[in-house]
């Protein structure tokens, strides 16, 4: 009979992040000791870390960071919500987020190669990171934003902790306004952004490929019409113009009050303060977007593990 409970395999994996196989083989050379489990996690972590790197991470946690006119956004993924809690892994998320800002990385190559505060590189620590924590890691992507003159607001939809959680926003105001009424402006916006999703600033920014796709969509429907063809591709251009209205941030309409336009709530702004305001950018990274993962009963994967 095993000398540990499902709560133990549990209570290992958040004290250290570890995945579920591990914790439950580290709980059996320990004889349940839950401390010494941590210790051969720990000591065994570097020989089993390039193993890791094969699973699907999906879960993790969204960074921002802002400094004066420039801000970045990055997402670092992990296999589970426990990781996402570690924290060790929070305080890796926080600092390669600002090494990403500091060292102006154009892409996740370039952070990867950067100097970490600790010493070595981001991914030196990131390696280092799946070998002591025993999940796999992965720096997936990020995204800069800056003005010559105005504010990039932050904001953090379901935050874990400051400037950390699972939907992360930026506003890139450009504009000689007061900076209060701007940080108050780019909160409303980074809010609608972070419920609305839009896919593009401007209806012309909008992927081609996107368009492509929904001009397909929208011809197969207009052929079930049975209608002629020129009524056809006027009910395609029309369902076009619908999508990218509805998906362009500039044109969609504001969440707050259900009518009125993003361009027309940027415009009013403008019109209060007496100088213009420009809504040049923003960033809206949504934790795990567009990966595939497969759904398991975590319950029932600890009792299965714990029974062997």
């Amino acid at each position: 009979m095993a000398a540990f409970t499902a709560s133990d395999v549990k209570a290992l994996r958040e004290k250290t992040g570890a995945g579920m196989m591990d914790a439950k083989k580290a709980l059996e050379e320990a004889n349940g000791d839950i401390e010494a489990a941590v210790d051969a996690l720990r000591a065994k972590g570097l020989a089993t870390a390039q193993k890791k790197s094969s699973r699907t991470a999906a879960e993790g946690l969204v960074g921002v960071a802002v400094e004066g006119t420039k801000g970045v956004a990055v997402e670092v993924n992990s296999e589970t919500d426990f990781v996402a809690k570690n924290d060790q892994f929070q305080d890796f998320v926080r600092k390669t987020t600002q090494v990403a800002l500091d060292s102006s990385a154009a892409d996740v190559d370039a952070l990867k190669a950067a100097a970490y505060p600790d010493g070595g590189t981001v991914s030196d620590k990131l390696t280092d990171n799946v070998a002591t924590i025993g999940e796999n890691q992965q720096v997936r992507r990020l995204k800069h934003v800056s003005v010559e003159n105005g504010v990039i607001v932050p904001y953090m939809h379901n935050a874990a902790a400051a400037n950390l959680g699972k939907i992360g926003v930026l506003v890139a105001l450009e504009s000689e306004a007061d900076a209060g009424a701007l940080e108050a402006l780019g909160k409303q916006l980074a809010m609608h952004i972070a419920a609305a999703f839009p896919q593009a600033l401007t209806a012309e920014d909008l992927d081609a490929e996107v368009i492509e796709r929904e001009r397909k969509i929208a011809a197969e429907k207009a052929a079930e019409s049975g209608k002629p063809e020129d009524v056809q591709a006027k009910m395609v251009d029309g369902a076009i113009k619908k999508f990218a209205k509805e998906n362009a941030l500039l044109s969609q309409v504001f969440v707050m009050d259900n009518k009125t336009a993003i361009s027309d709530v940027v415009a009013a702004a403008a019109k209060d303060a007496g100088k213009p305001i420009v809504l040049k950018d923003y960033v809206r990274f949504q934790l795990g977007e567009g990966i595939e993962k497969e759904e398991s009963d975590f319950a029932a994967e600890v009792a299965a593990a714990v029974k062997g």
